[in-house]
């Protein structure tokens, strides 16, 4: 039997070879959520017998040799904020509470095209909105490493399914830094691909012009393998890329000594970072300069108007993305209104937290007659910017590197009261999704016996020299093979 923290290759090997089964792999999947969902809680709901009938349905295709994909076969999880046809699809929120979906996202249908098993929805924030899990009705999600910390968030569900071996991939959405953050904090890999890589369809909208799907893994080579599946064009997205799906795999060699690593000056400075997270960071540029990377300096201008510009947008676009939950079309409906302004303020004052409220109103405060210039246009305005000092960074260079956060992760409770210290979180990752280009996180690291996470960082649609970088770094590195403690 195949290790829990297997890769996609090595689980697609033993199949192959009869190693084990379809029905074994998910079977232990469940097992090991069943005996982690107490401490963990990173599942918001799990499908045991569906899991089970489509684990049957790959062990036949295996017994009549039937062409696979690298997947088939292997159990997955999604996000909460994925649609899938026949399932409750919730967002970790009340206001969408027992809502089953007529059809699935088009990233849920490549998994499931491709043969990947989906054993259940995963643990976030609700409406992915949050940087710790906190804000979910299903109770917070807790960190493998230590339980008393933070998976991060707001996929910090998927984050810790896959660091406690639950499953090998996961699904997460990355809005701000969603994926990466919970893989940093985490010790897993977080891919985050070029907006509009892969469909959003499906695919519950926060913030439509940042939101993206990404890919938690153990490796750059299992998010590679991943994202092949789940990218390309799709005719229900309009924001979906028409480009070809290059061959991510195939350009994983291992050779680095052609590419220029940048080193941004306003993300590496002490100031508000933890020195082991700088040390660590600054280790694997060293060990990828090793390689034959050559390492230069760059400037990133505008990087300290980011986190203000993302919350003005973020929030501006949450606040009209989510007029549409007022209890007439679905979801929940309050009871005992007089009217049907009564209904819609019983219903979203019930039904959504208090973390989403706050986004809301900022969000319609900054779109309201007299603010708009002031704060939304500017806030666009602020955005070009970023996007062109990336542009300019990467003509001098190929990949650029940063801490993904400025600490590991922090303990529950900690900065639920504080929410300005809670988006600073975010405060390496959100400049992406202004930018719409692609991030990765990797382990490269501990402190305090909690993992850190180095962020790559490349031009639109470069997701294969991102993934080249990583998994370059992680075959000289061993911070991935790290796993959290078993349960005593």
């Amino acid at each position: 039997m195949p290790s829990h923290f297997a890769t996609l290759p090595e689980l697609r090997a033993a199949l192959d070879a009869g190693d084990v089964t379809p029905t074994q792999l998910v079977a232990e999947s469940l097992a090991r959520e069943r005996a982690r969902r107490e401490a963990l809680n990173a599942f918001a709901r799990v499908r045991p017998e569906a899991a089970r009938a489509e684990a049957a349905a790959a062990a036949e295709r295996i017994a009549r040799g039937a062409q696979r994909s690298p997947l088939d076969g292997i159990p997955v999880a999604i996000k909460d904020v994925m649609v899938h046809a026949g399932e409750v699809t919730a967002c970790a929120s009340r206001i969408l509470e027992g809502f089953v979906s007529p059809y699935s996202a088009t990233a849920v249908e490549k998994l499931e095209a491709a043969g990947a098993i989906i054993v259940g929805g995963t643990n976030m924030d609700e409406f992915a909105m949050g940087s710790s899990t906190e804000h979910s009705v299903y109770g917070p999600a807790h960190n493998p490493w230590q339980l008393a910390c933070t998976a991060g968030g707001s996929s910090g569900g998927s984050a810790a399914a896959v660091a406690a071996g639950i499953v090998p991939a996961a699904l997460g959405s990355d809005t701000g830094g969603s994926v990466r953050q919970p893989a940093a904090f985490c010790g897993v890999v977080g891919l985050k691909p070029t907006y509009g890589r892969v469909s959003r369809w499906g695919l519950v909208a926060f913030a439509s012009s940042l939101d993206q799907i990404g890919i938690f893994a153990h490796t750059a080579a299992d998010a590679a393998c991943v994202l092949e599946i789940i990218a390309g064009h799709d005719a229900k997205d309009s924001t979906s890329l028409p480009e070809p799906v290059p061959a991510y795999r195939e350009a994983l060699t291992g050779d680095v000594s052609d590419l220029v690593i940048g080193l941004p000056v306003e993300y590496l400075v002490e100031d508000g970072v933890d020195p082991e997270v700088l040390a660590a960071v600054r280790g694997a540029v060293d060990e990828l300069a090793r390689a034959g990377a050559k390492v230069r300096e760059v400037s990133l201008p505008h990087t300290e108007y980011a986190v203000a510009t993302y919350y003005l947008i973020a929030t501006a676009e949450a606040s009209s993305n989510l007029a549409r939950y007022d209890g007439v079309r679905y979801g929940h409906r309050a009871a005992g209104a007089t009217s049907l302004t009564d209904m819609y303020f019983r219903t979203r004052s019930a039904g959504f937290g208090d973390e989403v409220k706050r986004r809301i109103i900022l969000g319609t405060y900054v779109l309201s007659a007299g603010y708009y210039d002031a704060y939304y246009r500017k806030a666009q305005q602020v955005r070009t910017l970023l996007r062109r000092d990336f542009e300019q960074a990467f003509r001098g260079c190929d990949v650029i590197a940063t801490p993904t956060t400025p600490e590991v992760a922090f303990r529950l409770g900690e900065r639920t009261g504080d929410p300005l210290r809670m988006y600073l979180s975010d405060i390496y990752t959100v400049s992406a999704n202004l930018a719409g280009i692609p991030g990765i996180s990797v382990p490269c690291g501990f402190a305090q016996g909690l993992p850190i996470g180095l962020q790559l960082l490349a031009a639109p649609l470069e997701e294969a020299t991102l993934l080249r970088v990583a998994d370059a770094y992680q075959r000289r590195s061993s911070a991935h093979r790290a796993h959290p403690p078993e349960p005593a």
